[in-house]
């Protein structure tokens, strides 16, 4: 296998934004952190210096029937922000439903003690890691 330009999954939030990428196999994901919205371009400037990311993925909101609501709306604007300032980076958009859910489960049987499970950002970027991990199992499954 070759290696691959990676894949940064965002789980966008209100007061932080969960950062994970995949390796340059596209086998796995790793949590970058978190980072409020200056400091998500500065991260996303730097790896686009070093020519390191393929695809944006972000997390879409959608409600249990698939719909819309005022969330999604201020992901729109995000990413529209996104693709302002990183022109030539081709963005997509994943189902995000429940994947905090799935992510606060991952982080509990882990062992994590509720301490560290309730730091500021564990969530936000274990989010970030269950959405791209779920989209590379995707792209393993039917490539």
């Amino acid at each position: 296998m070759r290696p691959k330009k990676r894949i940064v999954a965002i789980d966008y939030g209100a007061k932080r934004i969960g950062v994970a990428r995949s390796d340059p196999l596209w086998l796995f994901a790793q949590s970058v952190g978190t980072f409020d919205r200056p400091g998500l371009s500065v991260a996303l400037a730097t790896m686009v210096k070093q020519d390191d990311i393929g695809l944006l993925l972000v997390g879409y909101p959608l409600s249990d029937g698939d719909e819309r609501n005022a969330m999604t709306e201020v992901v729109d604007r995000f990413i529209e922000g996104l693709r302002a300032e990183f022109p030539r980076l081709p963005i997509e958009t994943v189902d995000e439903h429940r994947s905090s859910r799935s992510a606060r489960q991952i982080l509990i049987a882990s062992g994590r003690s509720r301490k560290e499970r309730q730091q500021k950002g564990r969530l936000d970027s274990a989010a970030a890691c269950v959405l791209l991990s779920e989209y590379l199992e995707c792209c393993h499954r039917s490539g």
